[in-house]
């Protein structure tokens, strides 16, 4: 099946002019693995994967070239593996295959909307997913496919969220968005301390002194070197990959600015 068969109409992002009223032009989508388990307790909820593929499907027409790299902790979770005694290593590589699962799963949700889609993976796996080259994956995004980079940074001892920062600067993508499961970042954990207070604004080096648990510091690092900005957003809600995409305020924006300060 063609691209044009797949994708029906040509994708805004084939033409290379920034489409009226987008505030980024090319992203970086973070998702955990647990986002994809949905009200599942293991493994992956295909209707939830259906619930991101559509919130992609909708910011794709809008012209927007979208890289996306997932975790695996859904089905397996090295560091934790090894806290009970596991090879580090081994249990990072098992890891970064759990990846390759997860983004194999979006892959197919992604195309039954009608999203040509990529997947390239940073461990050599030919039957199911392209080697990670970094002018392929440019040329796909440039072409109006959505890429989603798998197998983390290839390395263990390297988290998902760094493999998101490093592969966000490597495409040039304008931002990384981090989806999470509450509406930004917070001076405390908001599920277990009612009255903490989110961030609408932080600064890189605000979060790293302040060790939020929100990325890891190789990752905030790794942005803050490159002035890559992070929104930290509820991927729940179903429009707001969009709203962000057209720049409106959504979740809380990390740069290198001083701290906008915080929201009840």
């Amino acid at each position: 099946m063609s691209d044009a068969r797949l994708t029906g109409d040509t994708p805004a992002a084939v033409t290379g002019e920034r489409p009226a009223g987008l505030r980024y032009r090319r992203i970086l989508l973070k998702l955990s693995g647990e986002a994809l388990l949905g009200e599942r307790q293991y493994g992956v909820d295909p209707a939830f994967c259906a619930f991101i593929a559509r919130q992609v499907a909708e910011v794709h027409r809008l012209g927007v070239e979208i890289g996306i790299v997932v975790g695996g902790g859904n089905i397996f979770r090295g560091l934790a593996a090894a806290a009970r005694g596991m090879d580090r290593a081994t249990g990072d590589y098992i890891g970064m295959l759990a990846t390759v699962m997860n983004a194999l799963a979006l892959q197919d949700a992604l195309e039954r909307v009608g999203v040509q889609t990529r997947v390239m993976s940073a461990l050599a796996m030919n039957e199911v997913a392209e080697p990670y080259i970094r002018r392929r994956a440019v040329r796909h995004l440039e072409k109006g496919r959505v890429v989603i980079l798998a197998a983390g940074t290839g390395n263990p001892y390297f988290t998902t969220d760094t493999a998101a920062a490093l592969r966000a600067v490597e495409i040039g993508a304008e931002v990384i968005l981090k989806a999470t499961k509450v509406d930004g970042v917070y001076d405390a954990d908001p599920l277990t301390h009612p009255g903490a207070r989110r961030y609408d604004r932080l600064a890189y080096a605000d979060l790293l002194r302040d060790r939020l648990q929100v990325l890891d510091a190789t990752a905030v690092s790794l942005c803050m070197e490159n002035d890559l900005p992070i929104i930290v957003f509820d991927l729940n809600r179903p429009d707001n990959i969009r709203r962000v995409a057209l720049g409106e305020p959504v979740g809380t924006l990390i740069t290198s600015e001083p701290d906008g300060g915080t929201s009840g």
